[in-house]
This record gives C-alpha cells, sequence and structure tokens, in this order.
C-alpha cells in the first residue's frame, strides 16, 4: 500500500492509458460512421451527467460551484486547448489514419510536456526519468513505425494531412495538461474535469452553429450502433480517463504522466490480437518489452 501511494501519480498515469486504449477504438470506429465532429459533440452529452452524479456523491456536489477564478480561468483554457483544438485534429486524425498511428504520433506529447514543465511550472525531471521517457518512446516507435526496404529509411504509411492533424492534437492536449495543472492545484479532478467540459461544450456549440453543423449532428444522434460507441467511448474518456489523467498530474511531474499516458500503441497490441485478430510481429513484440523497460525506469526516477 505504502509503495501504491508513493507512486499513485505513476499508477493513474497508467489507468488512463488503458482508457485512452479503448477510448481510441470506440472513437475511431464512430467516426467512421458519423464524422469526428459529432463524436467530438456528442461525448459531452453522456460524460457530463456521469461526472455531475459521481461528483455528487463523492464531494456533496454536482457543479464546480466552488472553484476559485484562477481554476475557472485555468482549467477553462485546458479544455479549449485540449478538448476543441486538440480533439478536433486528433478525433480527425483516428478517422484518417486510424488509431495505432494516431497513438504513436500522439506520443510525441511527453517532451513538449516535459519541456512547458519546466518552461512554466519550475518541474525538474532526473536523468533516470528523462531515459525511460526516450526507452518508452523509442519503444513505441518500433511498434509502430515501419522501415521501407527499397527506400532504406522509416516512415508513416499513412497520408500526410493525417499524421499533421494528429501531431497538432499531440500538442493541443500537452499543452491541455499543462493548463490543467496550473488551475488544479489541489482542487479536486472531478470539479476540474467538468470546468474543462463545460468550456469545451460552450465553445463546440458555437462552432457548430457557425459551421451550420446542426444538420449532421441530428443524423449522428440517429445511428444507434455509432451511439453507443460514442457511450463506451465517452466513459472511458472524458469521465474516467481524464479524470484518472488529472489525478496524476497532481502526484507526478507533467512529462511523466504524459509519457506514461502515451503507451497506449503498445496496450492496443492485445487488443488487435484478439479482437481484430492482426498479426503482430516479432518487431512489434520487442517494441512492447522495450516500451514496460522504460516505464520500469520512470518508476524507478
Amino acid at each position: 500500500m505504502h509503495l501504491l501511494e508513493a507512486h499513485l501519480g505513476e499508477v493513474a498515469a497508467l489507468a488512463t492509458a488503458i482508457c485512452w486504449t479503448m477510448n481510441a477504438m470506440a472513437f475511431e470506429a464512430a467516426g467512421k460512421k458519423v464524422g469526428s465532429l459529432s463524436v467530438n459533440y456528442i461525448r459531452f452529452f453522456i460524460a457530463f451527467p456521469l461526472l455531475m452524479i459521481t461528483a455528487f456523491f463523492t464531494r456533496g456536489q454536482a457543479l464546480p460551484m466552488d472553484a476559485s477564478s484562477n481554476a475557472w480561468l485555468y482549467l477553462s483554457l485546458s479544455g479549449l486547448i485540449g478538448f476543441v483544438l486538440g480533439d478536433i485534429f486528433l478525433f480527425q486524425a483516428l478517422v484518417e489514419i486510424g488509431s495505432r498511428i494516431t497513438l504513436l504520433i500522439k506520443s510525441m506529447g511527453p517532451p513538449l510536456a516535459a519541456l512547458a514543465g519546466f518552461l512554466l511550472l519550475g518541474e525538474q525531471i532526473s536523468p533516470l526519468g528523462l531515459l525511460g521517457m526516450m526507452v518508452t518512446m523509442f519503444g513505441i516507435s518500433l511498434v509502430i513505425l515501419s522501415r521501407n526496404p527499397q527506400e532504406k529509411r522509416v516512415r508513416f504509411n499513412r497520408p500526410f494531412r493525417g499524421i499533421f492533424f494528429a501531431f497538432l492534437g499531440a500538442v493541443g492536449q500537452a499543452l491541455g495538461l499543462i493548463f490543467s495543472k496550473l488551475g488544479m492545484g489541489s482542487y479536486n479532478p472531478l470539479a476540474a474535469t467538468q470546468i474543462r467540459i463545460i468550456a469545451a461544450f460552450i465553445t463546440f456549440t458555437v462552432l457548430i452553429t457557425i459551421w451550420k453543423k446542426w444538420p449532421e449532428i441530428g443524423r449522428a444522434f440517429q445511428d444507434k450502433q455509432a451511439i453507443g460507441q460514442i457511450a463506451i467511448g465517452a466513459f472511458l474518456g472524458p469521465f474516467v480517463g481524464v479524470t484518472f489523467s488529472l489525478v496524476a498530474l497532481q502526484y507526478a511531474p507533467a512529462g511523466v504522466v504524459s509519457t506514461l499516458t502515451s503507451i497506449s500503441p503498445i496496450l492496443i497490441i492485445p487488443f488487435s490480437m484478439g479482437i481484430f485478430k492482426e498479426k503482430v510481429l516479432p518487431r512489434e513484440i520487442l517494441g512492447a518489452l522495450i516500451s514496460i523497460f522504460g516505464v520500469i525506469l520512470l518508476f524507478l526516477r
């Protein structure tokens, strides 16, 4: 129990990675049916009531009425940057290049988060922690990236547009984590998530109105299979996953949290084998082992 308490941030970050894995697969499937914007918006109708109920029973308040003005400011900015800007690009990348490549590029967030944490929060990461981050990212790259024997170079075998969207999504989520940490402090993670969702929901409502996308949203609500997939993704993402990520941020540096939450491309392998019956190459297994070693280094930081 003492070991768990000492590494509560890292454990919460690993739980977040599991949620992101299932979340990505569910949202990819739904996005291909009804579009990424509809998935982005509808997920809040499912996640927010769950957060309200949980907040009421755990902290006695269904809404974050006790948040300070500083918390509202920074957590709202976090919602705008992470949930809106970041996820608009990230969800479209899921549709265009699939969850495995998208999750890999999303793993570029750790060095960005670590740099932002150093510049904005004064956080320090030990040499062993830096080594763990590099080893983990190398393992992830080994699993997802492919080498073209003829051109003798590593490349993404996906459209550049999708790759670029995934990169922008990674930047948005990394910056969103930093603003969450600035605004949250010791504030309740559930309530902090609610503030982020409120800001994102209002922004999406305005954007959908400006872009005249309400007919598209209406059609999405009529697709029962897609709604079911969005419900699963919303439960694991904006509800469970985001809450775990905020808990992790309270107990561990942003760079370490971002690194651990980015191992989803490794976790997706057994699901690919069991659910999609995909063949896993020895190189991918080696990459998974290397990434696990990197995680161990992070725990020993």
